[in-house]
């Protein structure tokens, strides 16, 4: 808006209410005026024709033409100055005289088809008044007419009246109007001048004043002599000069002494800068010194940590009992997971960093789950508690997540209610929060029976190296990263943890996770409606326990009858299970009584004992009609022990699974594999060749887009980072060909970043797999996505997959080196171990070009990405050759490369990924030496 000055508003509030005045009241009396000569036209017109209309009453009743022309010609020429015509019609309408000669007197007239009216009729037309009045007879004037006896009237008289002397007596008016407005106007444009010359002129000046004292003149001051207020104003000026100029000279003062002293404050900075450079020198050494200990600590742990799994894996090979077989196992999957851990938390900056990366992979809850409980399990029973396993009937059993970091949350969280508790229970509980199609949203209690923990004490839980209470390091031990690295981990599965205790009353931990559903099946899952009506006695003593049995049980179908302790009268049963509580010392007297009892009414007699017995356990089962457990069952093994009995879950020998494997029982598909690693590419075809007819295999994407063209297929799976053309442009542009726009592509790749399986798929993918690629998830996949689902081929298919049991390690080859997991490599080339050589003999050949780049990558000769382009496919001919530490590097780097770090950030896992390479190769190339 725009803003006025002084001179503008004094002249604007002077002038404007004169004009609004005078407008106004010219306005009102011009108007009255106008009106005024109106009517008196109007009554002028009047005068003339009402007479005129009396007299011609005689010359129209006898229609005498001559004495009313004469009669109208005289009015005409008296009143010549106004009139411009006089004219007489009959009652038809019709001109029966006329005092002059008229262009147009049809204008005169009355319309034709209306009545004559018989009152006086004024209109206006451009430049003329027309009067009207009817000529009536004489008998209408009497004072004694009868209104009943109405004459018509005998015709009218119109009188044209000229307007233009009207309109220039009201043009004199408006004139007059307008000329006294502009001389009151001139007299107030007269007097705001003067108010100017008084007020604004000076109020200008001390304005310019005030102007050059802003500037810094402050020895200027107003001179003139004013009045009023405005001398006020003047002084009030003059005294702000007088203290402004005092108060630069004080401030001139400070600021002198304000630079004297900053001068001193930035040669005490300077001196502190050399300081701090030098502490900042010795943090970075600090930090070197760390880093190359933590490598040196990293490497100490880990060698005997291998040590103990390839000796573990040694004495698996040799000849041992089920219990030993058992017990060895258990070591070698603590150690492996021990091994994983410290591979990632050793490095506590890493994992602040946020640089842990989860995994995104199908696995079995309900095994994962017992692994964790059957570990923790013998610590348990050897102070004496039970512990127990509750998972909700409604969550699958198949679901999508990083069970090793599960597993290790639920490690640290059980290890700490078994480490802190003396008597009585250690209670795990799963519930199912939300169910979609999306997600699983879980919820994990954790209770114990332990010392608790005060409110003070619980707000010091989640601190770094800090423990509730100082004694509790030195009567449990422990480092305090336990609940840190928990809280962590939840919080990157998106979940929370809590807890709520009381002193002396137990504890009881919390957590959420979230995690995606599955729709691959499980394998080696038991046919449990054959348990359906079947008549079970449970002897459980603990009341937790027997209750989470019973629930389990009866979901299946199972009639249960419970008892704390054996009774007395046992009714027949399908089946008997005994669990010990873990404070007992059973011997295999009592035992062989209790079973000897049971043994005329129930065909399957299973005995639960704790986890430290094994011995016992060992004897036990060697009587045919005893099945002898560890406590707290595994869901698989004690469905494993009800259904042997009956001979209900036959396991195939691999042997006899892979003879039958004929052509015959392949699906007559034609699929297209496409990779541009050699030995991922000729992995996924020798996969492919045994479960469909046709495999085409290409090393690019334009390749693959060609044959698209060419050919029709089934299936596709595509790999992503490619040269030439990725996978998902590949894709796209499959997806515009005619033979291929419907033909289901998988994506393949051995990144699996967080969120990548939902981008692939909005990007146009139909599903997703993740290198390694296990065969059965690739044969589940391939009939997932088969045109062909319903035909008994793929059933038969199914089937096998089904029956066809995990490798274990006393099925693995002999050669195992310590960077080389030589099951693992068996296992991801389907036991082949012809291909499994030459994918390794692939890798080891490939190694020297990748140190190659990686040398140049530290010489900053290449940018990041064509570092993580060979990263990529070290990592895809990593994925398929056991050798699980180069697989994790690989993914550590070129997630890192992804999240665009830079070749320094991640220097050090490159010279960690070097040596790796170095073990690989001098491992691989003795194993192969060997063949």
């Amino acid at each position: 808006m725009k803003k006025y000055g002084l001179r503008a508003r004094v002249i604007t509030l002077t002038l404007a209410p004169t004009l609004i005045i005078g407008l106004l009241l010219s306005g009102f009396f011009t108007m009255n005026r106008y009106n005024d000569l109106e009517n008196q036209l109007i009554s002028s017109g009047t005068s003339i024709i009402e007479p005129l209309a009396i007299s011609s009453e005689y010359g129209m009743t006898g229609k005498n033409r001559e004495a009313v022309r004469r009669l109208i010609s005289y009015a005409h020429r008296k009143h010549s100055n106004i009139v411009r015509s006089i004219a007489v019609f009959d009652e038809h309408h019709e001109l029966f005289v006329t005092s002059n000669f008229h262009p147009n007197f049809e204008s005169l007239t009355f319309p034709k088809d209306k009545p004559i009216p018989l009152l006086l009729d004024i209109s206006f037309q451009e430049e003329s008044l027309i009067l009207r009045t009817p000529i009536l007879p004489e008998g209408k004037f009497s004072a004694n007419f009868d209104s009943s006896h109405i004459n018509e009237p005998l015709g009218y008289i119109a009188i044209e009246l000229d307007l233009s002397s009207l309109r220039l007596q009201q043009y004199q008016e408006i004139f007059s109007a307008l000329l006294v407005l502009a001389l009151g106007l001139g007299l107030s444009g007269i007097f705001a001048y003067r108010l100017m010359q008084d007020v604004t002129q000076p109020i200008s000046h001390m304005v310019s004043v005030v102007d050059r004292i802003r500037r810094g003149h402050l020895d200027v001051r107003i001179e003139n002599k004013l009045h009023g207020e405005l001398d006020t104003l003047k002084n009030g000026i003059n005294a702000m000069a007088i203290s402004l100029s005092e108060y630069h000279v004080e401030m001139q003062q400070s600021i002198d002494q304000a630079t004297s002293d900053l001068r001193e404050t930035l040669e005490q900075l300077e001196i502190q800068n050399v300081e701090l450079d030098i502490a900042k020198k010795r943090a970075q050494e600090a930090a070197r010194v760390k880093s190359e200990f933590l490598a040196n600590m990293s490497h100490e742990l880990r060698t005997p940590l291998n040590g103990v799994i390839g000796f573990t894996r040694q004495m698996l090979k040799t000849s041992l009992s089920e219990n030993q077989q058992d017990y060895l196992q258990t070591i070698e999957r603590s150690a492996n997971n021990l091994l994983t851990i410290i591979n990632d938390i050793l490095d506590f900056s890493k994992l602040e960093a946020g640089k842990l990366l989860l995994e995104n992979l199908p696995f079995d809850f309900q095994d994962s789950l017992d692994e964790v409980v059957s570990l923790l399990a013998p610590s348990a029973h050897e102070k004496g508690l039970e512990i127990t396993l509750k998972i909700d009937q409604r969550v699958p059993s198949g679901l999508i997540g990083d069970p090793l970091r599960i597993q290790q949350v639920l490690n640290n969280l059980v290890g700490n209610a078994i480490k802190f508790t003396e008597k009585g229970n250690i209670d795990i509980s799963v519930e199912l929060k939300h169910l979609t199609d999306d997600y699983v949203d879980l919820q994990f209690v954790v209770r114990d029976t332990g010392i608790g923990i005060s409110e003070r004490q619980q707000a010091q839980l989640f601190q770094a190296f800090s423990q509730a209470d100082a004694s509790i390091s030195r009567r449990y031990g422990g480092t305090g990263l336990g609940l840190v690295i928990t809280q962590k981990l939840i919080s990157q599965m998106g979940g929370e943890i809590g807890l709520s205790s009381r002193l002396h009353q137990g504890s009881t931990f919390w957590f959420t996770i979230r995690m995606n559903p599955t729709d691959l099946p499980m394998l080696n899952e038991h046919d449990i409606t054959q348990l359906e009506r079947k008549k079970l006695l449970l002897i459980e003593p603990n009341m937790q326990s027997a209750s989470i049995l019973q629930q389990q049980f009866i979901s299946h179908g199972v009639f249960v009858t419970y008892r704390s302790t054996l009774p007395e009268i046992i009714e027949p049963h399908d089946y008997a299970l005994i669990s010990l509580s873990s404070n007992s010392k059973p011997s295999i007297e009592t035992i062989q009584e209790m079973t000897s009892q049971l043994s005329a009414n129930c065909s399957t007699i299973i005995v639960g004992l704790p986890s430290t017995e094994l011995a016992l356990t060992d004897e036990l089962n060697q009587f045919s009609h005893i099945t002898c457990l560890s406590k707290p069952f595994a869901k698989k093994k004690l469905l494993d022990a009800l259904l042997v009995e009956k001979d209900l879950q036959p396991v195939p020998e691999l042997p006899d699974l892979m003879a039958h494997a004929s052509e015959e029982q392949k699906l007559p598909i034609k699929v297209m594999a496409v990779d541009d690693n050699p030995a991922n590419l000729k992995l996924i075809s020798a996969l492919l060749s045994e479960q469909v007819e046709t495999v085409i295999t290409c090393d690019n994407g334009l390749d693959a887009v060609q044959q698209a063209t060419e050919q029709h297929f089934d299936i596709i799976l595509m790999d992503i980072q490619m040269p030439k053309m990725d996978g998902v442009m590949a894709c796209k542009e499959i997806r515009k060909t005619a033979l291929n726009a419907q033909t289901p592509v998988v994506a393949v790749t051995a990144h699996a970043m967080e969120g990548e399986r939902e981008r692939l798929i909005s990007e146009g993918m139909d599903d997703y797999l993740t290198k390694p690629i296990e065969e059965h998830v690739l044969q589940q996949v391939i009939i997932h996505w088969s045109p062909l689902t319903d035909n008994s081929d793929v059933e038969k298919i199914t089937i096998l997959a089904d029956a066809i049991p995990e490798l274990h390690v006393e099925e693995a080859n002999d050669k195992v080196m310590g960077s080389i997991d030589w099951e693992a490599a068996l296992k991801q080339s389907a036991g082949k171990e012809d291909l499994a050589q030459e994918m390794l003999q692939m890798l080891v050949d490939f190694i020297p070009e990748v140190n190659e780049w990686i040398d140049k990558a530290l010489e900053s000769d290449i940018s990041e990405e064509e570092l993580c382009h060979y990263i990529h496919k070290l990592h895809g001919s990593s994925s398929y050759c056991g050798v699980p530490r180069l697989k994790q590097l690989c993914n550590l780097i070129e997630t890192s490369l992804r999240q665009h770090q830079t070749i320094s950030d991640i220097e050090p896992e490159l010279f960690e990924l070097q040596d790796e390479m170095e073990k690989v190769t001098k491992d691989a190339n003795l194993l192969l030496s060997n063949t």
